[in-house]
């Protein structure tokens, strides 16, 4: 189970990064092999009411991000899964380590936007436009593959920070 849980780290990685969205089919994966992890070999060690309590806190939390239009519902749903599968304790470090990778992006966007040198490297640290798309509002274009940076701590704490434990 534990390569299901980095595999479904790697697509969310890759996707978040070129699409700057998580697809719903992406999360009920996700979603679905830590319900099966679970309920059988869970491979770090946690029972339901902690798989459950970091879910909740995960998917709530981030809420309010969403609420106030900092944040895709994708990435809500992402951080929610996660806690599922990693619990809350485990989940706050890689909140954390996340968050200060999503600072550095938004520095280095606000750094390169201001500073147009370097166009290539602008448009990979923006992400792909959509304000072409008529369906998409001004409003919804996001900047911070927040999702991608949780998973890639994510993936980063299954590799060494389970070694301790």
């Amino acid at each position: 189970m534990a390569l299901a849980l980095l595999l479904w780290l790697v697509l969310a990685i890759v996707y978040d990064l070129r699409e700057r969205r998580v697809p719903n089919w992406l999360v009920l994966f996700g979603g679905v092999f830590a319900l099966a992890a679970l309920a059988t070999t869970q491979p770090f060690d946690i029972g339901w009411s902690e798989a459950g309590l970091g879910a909740a806190v995960g998917f709530g939390f981030l809420l309010f991000f969403y609420a106030t239009g900092l944040m895709g519902a994708g990435d809500v749903k992402f951080a929610g899964v996660l806690g599922l599968w990693v619990g809350l304790s485990d989940l706050i470090p890689i909140w954390v380590v996340a968050s200060l990778m999503a600072f550095a992006h938004a520095v280095l966007w606000r750094k390169l936007r201001d500073w147009p040198i370097f166009p290539r490297l602008t448009s990979m640290v923006v992400g792909p436009s959509r304000a072409s798309e008529p369906d998409v509002p001004a409003r919804r274009v996001r900047i911070i593959p927040y999702a991608a940076y949780l998973a890639l701590a994510a993936a980063v704490w299954m590799v060494w920070g389970r070694q301790g434990s």
